[in-house]
């Protein structure tokens, strides 16, 4: 099936994966939809086609030894006396 890959930074820190670009990776598989060598018309309801792709593949491009924004963020919301909304984990 076809696939999205992404590439990003990964943060070794706290184990985050922030996606920069992403592209799509064709399986050239008559039977999926998202193929360009798709057997069917536009607007197929054949059962027997993939109607999903699978898991995007991460592909980090940058390593960071940081921890990402989200975290420091949540990291000074927690520390601070000003907290305007509740952490969301």
């Amino acid at each position: 099936m076809c696939h999205n890959i992404q590439d990003g930074r990964y943060h070794t820190v706290c184990g985050h994966f922030i996606a920069m670009s992403t592209r799509m990776q064709d399986c050239m598989r008559p039977d999926c939809l998202f193929s360009q060598r798709h057997a069917h018309p536009t607007g197929c309801k054949s059962a027997s086609c993939q109607r999903l792709m699978t898991v995007p593949q991460r592909n980090p491009i940058r390593i960071s030894e940081t921890k990402c924004a989200d975290c420091l963020m949540r990291e000074r919301e927690s520390g601070g006396l000003h907290m305007s909304r509740p952490l969301i984990t």
